[in-house]
């Protein structure tokens, strides 16, 4: 099992940064690739970005390229999603998840989700 805890999240202004942290403990397979998903009310769960192993590789949702950087430390066991020049449109909760793809049944650990909200 894998437990995964995501922080950072809040209320930012358009424009504001904001630096989410995803913690994950317990016995991760070497070689997962962990995400980032999002979902705001009334919509489905969607792909944000996602990072190999060994953070040679990442890819991101053209709605985000550019403004948002995942990176991962894997002797602290942890990934981040740097979010800036955020918009109205990036309120969501954001997920953490390990694994490795662009779809959310790729992934086999998941977060609780921490709350990111962008006022305009």
């Amino acid at each position: 099992q894998v437990q995964l805890v995501e922080s950072g999240g809040g209320l930012v202004q358009a424009g504001g940064s904001l630096r989410l942290s995803c913690a994950a403990s317990g016995r991760a397979r070497s070689g997962y690739g962990m995400g980032w998903f999002r979902q705001a009310p009334g919509k489905e769960r969607e792909f944000v970005a996602v990072i190999t192993w060994s953070g040679s590789r990442s890819y991101y949702a053209d709605s985000v390229k550019g403004r948002f950087t995942i990176s991962r430390d894997n002797a602290k066991n942890t990934v981040f999603l740097t979010m800036n020049s955020l918009k109205p449109e990036d309120t969501a909760v954001y997920y953490c998840a390990a694994g490795l793809g662009y779809s959310a049944n790729q992934y086999d650990y998941w977060g609780q989700g921490t709350q990111v909200t962008v006022s305009s």
